[in-house]
């Protein structure tokens, strides 16, 4: 994978800095969002573990639990979302069709 020099790249990419660590740039709007997600998901598993503490009947935690897997399942695809429309776009357009497979990959992960 070619490293592209950090002050080429816009803002809304992913790139790897100078120790070699892939980064990515999220506007403070994308980054608002993806956080006020995780927020309601770190509550919904508070409160699964609220349930257990509690001695709640399964199903009904089973059910919280169901909630929290779409609640992250969502937000992963709005990651992805992000991720194809800019650094995916990006690093093909750059001719690093590489990429492809690691998207293939993470998206198989996604599946799962």
């Amino acid at each position: 994978m070619e490293n592209l020099p950090v002050e080429t790249l816009n803002e809304d990419c992913c790139h790897t800095d100078n120790n070699g660590v892939r980064k990515s740039h999220h506007s403070a709007e994308q980054k608002k969002a993806l956080i006020s997600r995780l927020n309601r998901i770190e509550g919904q598993v508070r409160g699964v573990k609220r349930l257990i503490e509690e001695d709640t009947y399964c199903d009904d935690v089973l059910t919280q639990i169901s909630a929290v897997q779409s609640a992250l399942n969502g937000l992963g695809k709005m990651l992805l979302e992000e991720h194809m429309k800019s650094c995916i776009v990006e690093r093909i357009q750059d001719g690093d069709t590489e990429v492809i497979d690691e998207l293939l990959v993470t998206v198989k992960r996604l599946m799962k």
